[in-house]
């Protein structure tokens, strides 16, 4: 059966994940999330893919990510999985494939969906019940999209910076939507659409692919409560 290909469009975002081989570990210690991360800056920059979010979790990586061409994805997720497999085995004496297949995707369009990635992403260890909050785990972008540090790894998103004008009150802003968390309506679709390979869109858009073409399954551009709940925590810059 011929592999169904991935949507990746120029300047939209990409929702990305990728497995170890069986649920097996792909970080087995400090040093090895660093290197991750030093390939993650090498290829982002060679291939013009500015990263948003990531979140290095023991077994699989989450990653939001533009790219400015639509092949520029491929390229990046191949050279970065292919040169940390070989740090991998070579540190860790071993041999043979560490991740589980191609990695997964689906575009993110709207800025429901774009914030909601990044918190899906970053709110990842909370979820696995890792840690209580996400500062409290080292190996993602919650520290420097709340405002904790600067990493030039990270590129702010458009529909971030549109959080707040006052980089200290965008950064204020956003921790309040972490903490807020994410409803369990959007956290299953991103996870549905990302494991299909089907856009988050809004309406215009989907209909704009559908034209094109492009096939997006059945799945809807996104549930009604959540991008209301969404919509109205973007409404702090506006209230406070």
């Amino acid at each position: 059966m011929a592999r169904q290909p991935r949507l990746a469009l120029p300047d939209v975002a990409l929702h990305i994940i990728q497995r170890g081989n069986n649920r097996g570990m792909c970080f087995s210690g400090d040093t090895d999330y660093l290197c991750y991360l030093a390939y993650l800056r090498r290829f982002s920059q060679k291939y013009r893919c500015m990263v948003h979010a990531y979140c290095l979790m023991t077994n699989h990586v989450h990653i939001l990510a533009t790219p400015s061409e639509s092949d520029s994805c491929t390229s990046f997720m191949r050279d970065l999985g292919q040169s940390y497999v070989k740090y991998f085995n070579r540190r860790h004496r071993r041999t043979g494939t560490l991740w589980e297949g191609r990695y997964r995707s689906c575009v993110v369009e709207s800025s429901t969906y774009v914030l909601a990635c990044y918190r899906y992403i970053e709110l990842n260890p909370v979820r696995a019940g890792m840690v209580h909050h996400p500062s409290a785990y080292a190996w993602s972008s919650y520290a420097v999209n709340a405002g904790f540090s600067c990493d030039d790894l990270v590129t702010p998103h458009s529909e971030y910076l549109a959080i707040a004008a006052n980089p200290n009150r965008r950064s204020i802003d956003y921790r309040r939507l972490l903490d807020d968390g994410l409803d369990e309506v959007t956290t299953t679709a991103i996870r549905d659409a990302t494991n299909s390979s089907l856009p988050l869109c809004s309406d215009a858009f989907k209909a704009d692919l559908q034209a094109g073409g492009r096939k997006v399954g059945h799945l809807r551009p996104g549930p009604q409560p959540a991008a209301v709940k969404a919509a109205d925590a973007l409404q702090l810059k506006i209230v406070l």
